[in-house]
């Protein structure tokens, strides 16, 4: 693909963004399967997981989408250059995480070490409590994203794939209800951060 086919197809998607409804769909859609090819560059460059890249390339296309509709992307680069540096980015900010992360669970007690402690007959309740607890937390932040990301993201956790998804909610495609369901995760991650704070 030429350089200039390249721009008009990044122009394209741009204004697809930028015009809101079903236009706005087909665009994130498009931006979404235009540069998949992240997600393998990942693997190989950071030695992350399929399923990591996958994730971390989401969140990309969530915050590229997030920058040209508030019109931070201001264009002096190209598409895949912009996507290519956030997806670097995120694969780098995730990497420490998950550095850190490890350091830290080295030097504290797990609830489940403190479980193990209990009593076999006491470990279960509270183990009950514990996961009752968490799941009507969960019911409770779901319910606040609204009924569409309620639905979406149950028929998800129940193990429906974003293509029986796309068709139970009426998406065009199933990268179209992928990206939906992202944003609501996304939505939801947020929820619970607000509550530990």
């Amino acid at each position: 693909m030429s350089l200039f086919s390249r721009h008009l197809a990044d122009a394209e998607i741009i204004e697809g963004l930028l015009a809101g409804g079903v236009t706005r769909l087909t665009a994130e859609n498009r931006l979404y399967g235009k540069y998949l090819f992240l997600i393998r560059d990942g693997v190989r460059k950071h030695q992350l997981s399929d399923d990591d890249c996958a994730t971390i390339y989401a969140d990309t296309i969530l915050a590229a989408i997030e920058q040209i509709s508030s019109g931070r992307f201001e264009g002096r680069s190209e598409l895949r250059t912009y996507l290519y540096q956030i997806f670097t980015n995120k694969c780098v900010d995730f990497i420490r995480k998950k550095t850190t992360n490890r350091q830290s669970v080295h030097q504290a007690i797990s609830l489940d070490d403190s479980l193990m402690q209990l009593p076999d007959s006491a470990r279960s309740v509270v183990q009950k409590l514990i996961d009752q607890s968490d799941w009507e937390r969960l019911l409770q932040q779901l319910r606040s994203l609204g009924e569409k990301c309620y639905q979406m993201l149950l028929a998800w956790g129940e193990g429906y794939s974003d293509e029986e998804i796309a068709q139970q909610m009426s998406y065009h495609t199933a990268s179209v209800a992928k990206t939906s369901r992202l944003r609501c995760l996304e939505r939801l991650r947020d929820a619970y951060n607000q509550i530990k704070k």
